[in-house]
């Protein structure tokens, strides 16, 4: 009998390396003790992220991002998570808090109890992908505190290979266009994502171009109907520098976007058509070279992590992605970080009112710090 979409997630489980389990020095001390008189308290609170420059895509602009930054408290120590929430999610302040207070962490007498938590937390209600990230990154958050170790030790994974991260160059006018990309040459970035789907291709590749020669990721966000066009596109962008492309076509063209998959000669990635661990399987495999990780898309760290195992199983590139977020969301997917092929982890760079410290980018590289948990700090 074929399994349903819950009873896969749970087949992958702990052999996934999704779950959290302590991997300390040998004769170091957890700063955690089983407590059963103790509860977790998750409270939260709505936040609004303001864009440095207007943020503007194959679909829509912004300059702003609606965001829900929760915390679970614990025998003294906090963990923080976030939500965020751009407009193709479909979730918002109001849904989020919704959800948010429907959740009783308190029946549980044990924060490591993540599987039985985390699945809890899945079936309080469908969807709300970023509600539950914002639970499980704070949980994870403070599982690492627990025992003072982040969280990339935790998962016996190796700083040193953290990927570089892309910076965002959105949709604009060519003036536009040559100060963003100037700013992030200012920066060190050795690679960046150009935005692409609004019929100005071309130009914004060869203003890019005039500045810098760093290879290139381009997103179009479904901008392509014609998989003939879209296919000469490609041929084109790779004569100019570029790795991959990530969805170029509606999520819907699936015999389109397979068609392409198969004839083009850069990876493909799925990034809207693809959310949760079972898409791998039902709607990535055979129509995308690979997948674009958010954890806000994919309910959390948890399941992200399970995705790379499956992904790996699977021969499909992984990237690792984020929304507009602040340095709480990015911090965490980069524990993730030194497991997948590319990176694109500059939400946090985006924005004005970052409320949080933790992961830098320096000369272009992801570079994970030594705190426990997700590695950031309250501002």
């Amino acid at each position: 009998m074929p399994l349903n979409r819950r009873d896969f997630a749970k087949t992958i489980g702990i052999a996934s390396l999704g779950a959290i389990v302590p991997n300390l020095t040998f004769g170091s001390a957890p700063s955690y003790i089983k407590n059963n008189s103790k509860k977790m308290k998750l409270s939260f609170q709505p936040y609004e992220l303001e864009m440095k420059h207007t943020f503007t895509v194959a679909e829509y602009s912004r300059n702003s991002t609606p965001d829900v930054l929760t915390k679970i408290e614990y025998e003294g120590f906090t963990g923080y998570g976030e939500a965020s929430m751009p407009p193709y999610l479909g979730e918002s302040i109001e849904s989020v808090t919704k959800f948010l207070k429907k959740v009783n962490l308190q029946q549980f007498s044990d924060p490591f109890e993540v599987n039985d938590i985390l699945s809890y937390i899945d079936s309080i209600e469908e969807g709300n992908p970023a509600a539950k990230a914002s639970v499980d990154i704070a949980l994870h958050d403070l599982l690492g505190k627990l025992v003072n170790q982040p969280l990339y030790k935790l998962w016996g994974l190796n700083p040193d290979k953290t990927p570089y991260t892309s910076f965002t160059i959105g949709i604009d006018k060519p003036d536009v266009v040559l100060m963003k990309t100037k700013e992030a040459k200012a920066m060190g970035f050795k690679v960046l994502k150009v935005k692409l789907g609004r019929g100005n291709d071309q130009e914004m590749i060869n203003t890019v171009r005039e500045i810098t020669n760093v290879p290139l990721y381009v997103d179009v966000n479904q901008g392509w109907t014609d998989r003939n066009k879209a296919l000469d596109m490609i041929y084109w962008l790779k004569e100019k520098g570029v790795v991959f492309v990530e969805q170029p076509m509606p999520k819907t063209q699936v015999d389109d976007m397979a068609w392409l998959t198969e004839h083009s000669p850069l990876p493909t990635m799925a990034d809207e058509a693809f959310q949760r661990l079972y898409d791998i399987e039902d709607k990535i495999k055979g129509v995308y070279s690979g997948i674009n990780i958010k954890l806000m898309k994919c309910t959390g760290l948890y399941e992200a992590h399970k995705m790379i195992t499956v992904a790996r199983a699977s021969n499909l590139k992984v990237m690792l992605g984020c929304m507009t977020e602040t340095s709480c969301g990015v911090s965490a997917a980069a524990q993730l970080s030194p497991l997948v092929d590319w990176g694109d982890l500059d939400g946090n760079l985006l924005i004005k009112n970052d409320p949080f410290v933790g992961m830098k980018v320096i000369k272009g590289k992801v570079t994970l710090n030594d705190w426990p948990g997700i590695g950031v700090r309250k501002l």
